[in-house]
């Protein structure tokens, strides 16, 4: 079932609708289906913020509404459950386009029509998988962004594997996990299918304490708790989270952007968790030394892993908001903006 889920107004101090900001849900066609967007902010006169989720297919909407709200204050948020993922997700999807030339086009028609909605051009944040299509969007159409921001970076996406292998195999053996060790070593190093990928993260988030009960019910909680989603979604968010998996790793897994993305055309940020396992930070390092821009920028995140927006909630908000924010040049269409600050009131 694919519900498109209410989001809370913004309000004055007095209940009042906050004049000039935005709070949306709607499917849009984009690449002939339909894909839920959800775009917040304060003000529309703020910078435009587009978030590209990991997975693929993990949809982080609830985890930004949940951890990242402060956000809104200083960005428009543009939330996109991606083709095959949660709201998104339908299974009519043919498998064949799920492919990264489709998520590219998928994209570029997003900008395009978050730039007629709101009258500017946007930046990109990318996270794991996202980080991928957004250097690669970067790469093809740095005309339409202001800077890009990745976390959980991929660079070598088969190198990261592989250290992420050899890493949970070390803590299993480290902790004297039997199952675990026998599990990992019967998989063997990558290129793993989407199954044995899926093993392998498996062990490594029952090793590092990611699926006790407690664990699962925090999770839990903050993915289905908000208004713009329901507990009857979750079954179709985990089938289109391995429809999404099982269809595009055989491509994804073997990106490679020290070849196919060296230089970007606009400023950079990493923000980076220090003990990322997922996505190891090294990987993510030798990405950002290799990589030329105008500018680029490295944050690193020390108590974080693959996710610093849900480790660190309060340091990521100050970084985006401190460092970021303040290096986007704002470029807008003023007819559109004007037009759009004087009439929006979309709840």
């Amino acid at each position: 079932m694919r519900l498109l889920g209410k989001t809370p107004d913004f309000r004055g101090p007095h209940g009042e609708h906050l004049p000039g900001s935005i709070a949306e849900t709607r499917f849009l066609r984009i690449g002939g289906i339909d894909q839920w967007v959800m775009i917040r902010g304060e003000n529309v006169e703020n910078p435009v913020l587009i978030l590209l989720h990991g997975g693929p297919g993990f949809s982080e909407a609830q985890l930004f509404r949940h951890y990242n709200a402060a956000l809104e204050k200083h960005f428009t948020l543009v939330s996109w459950d991606q083709r095959g993922a949660g709201k998104s997700f339908s299974p009519d999807i043919p498998s064949a386009s799920m492919n990264v030339e489709q998520f590219l086009s998928d994209l570029d028609e997003l900008v395009d029509g978050v730039f007629a909605r709101l009258g500017q051009k946007v930046a990109l944040f990318g996270h794991s998988w996202g980080s991928a299509l957004g250097v690669l969007y970067a790469a093809r159409h740095p005309e339409k962004l202001t800077a890009y921001v990745g976390s959980g970076q991929i660079g070598d996406w088969a190198a990261g594997e592989a250290a992420s292998y050899e890493i949970a195999l070390a803590e299993a053996e480290d902790a004297g996990d039997e199952s675990g060790i026998e599990a990992l070593r019967k998989i063997g190093p990558p290129p793993h299918t989407a199954d044995q990928l899926w093993i392998e993260r498996t062990w490594l988030q029952r090793l590092e304490g990611q699926l006790s009960a407690r664990a699962l019910l925090k999770v839990g909680r903050v993915i289905m708790g908000g208004t713009e989603s329901s507990l009857i979604e979750l079954p179709n968010a985990m089938r289109g989270f391995r429809f999404s998996l099982e269809t595009m790793w055989p491509e994804v897994s073997h990106l490679n952007l020290l070849e196919r993305a060296p230089a970007l055309q606009v400023p950079v940020f990493f923000l980076l968790g220090r003990h990322d396992h997922w996505v190891p930070s090294p990987q993510s390092l030798a990405y950002f030394d290799l990589l030329t821009a105008p500018s680029k920028k490295l944050v690193w995140f020390e108590h974080s892993g693959h996710e610093p927006f849900v480790d660190e909630p309060e340091a990521f908000n100050k970084a985006m908001i401190e460092l970021v924010r303040p290096s986007l040049v704002i470029q807008r269409s003023p007819t559109i903006a004007q037009s759009y600050a004087r009439t929006v009131n979309v709840t």
